[in-house]
């Protein structure tokens, strides 16, 4: 990952006065679109060359000053929230936990409606960067994605399979945690597989998706086996 930093460094230095001057020659832009253009670019070097990168690197790559750059962000840390904001928190539906709660409908139809769409939606090749590289510099981002999403949405998979199966899920909030992850930490190396691994599987991604959702359900009455309500 430094190594990385530091070849951007050297790419954005040997075009600094190049970019300068378009600087100089670029008309001044109404607020929102300059900061949107930036934070698109900083989320593009993010996600190539991870979050180590320097604010005047950043500057550079956005071909802007880096006094311009404070002037939209503040600070770095001001930049990464925006990025957690629009990038990882932002593709997620609040819809999808209504879809997920729906018992008009059998829980395997809805996880396997819900992780396609979390698969096409979320769990793309920029996003997957972005979480990994966080992860990798110990920012918040990712241990803030878990805690405000992920956490939640997965208590109601384990809470809907259960109650479908006749079950009773697990008090303890870590335990139905873990009993998720094995759903949604499937789904979730799958993405990272297929986006960052580059593998060539041919299976298709809905496919393997459905297989998970099965294999999910197919286990959970041998892991909650002690724990049936009564009347099932």
């Amino acid at each position: 990952m430094g190594a990385k930093s530091q070849l951007l460094a050297q790419k954005l230095a040997r075009a600094a006065v190049r970019k300068r001057g378009r600087r100089r020659a670029t008309p001044r832009l109404p607020h929102s679109v300059r900061r949107a253009q930036i934070l698109a670019k900083a989320v593009e070097v993010f996600a190539e060359y991870g979050l180590t990168a320097q604010t005047r690197a950043l500057a550079d790559a956005c071909g802007v000053s880096q006094r311009l750059l404070y002037r939209f962000f503040p600070t770095k840390a001001a930049l990464l929230e925006e990025v957690y904001n629009t990038e990882i928190a932002g593709p997620f539906k609040a819809a999808w936990f209504v879809q997920l709660a729906d018992r008009s409908k059998p829980v395997e139809e809805r996880l396997t409606e819900f992780y396609r769409e979390y698969y096409a939606d979320v769990l793309k090749r920029r996003w997957l960067r972005l979480f990994l590289y966080a992860s990798l510099a110990e920012v918040d981002i990712a241990p803030t994605y878990i805690a405000a999403i992920i956490t939640r949405m997965l208590e109601l998979i384990v809470e809907e399979a259960a109650h479908e199966l006749g079950l009773r899920a697990p008090r303890e909030r870590t335990l139905r945690h873990e009993l998720g992850w094995t759903l949604h930490g499937a789904v979730s190396h799958l993405a990272i597989r297929r986006h960052i691994y580059r593998s060539d599987n041919p299976v298709p991604p809905d496919e393997v998706i459905a297989m998970h959702v099965r294999a999910f359900l197919a286990g959970l009455p041998a892991v909650l086996a002690n724990g049936r309500r009564p009347g099932t």
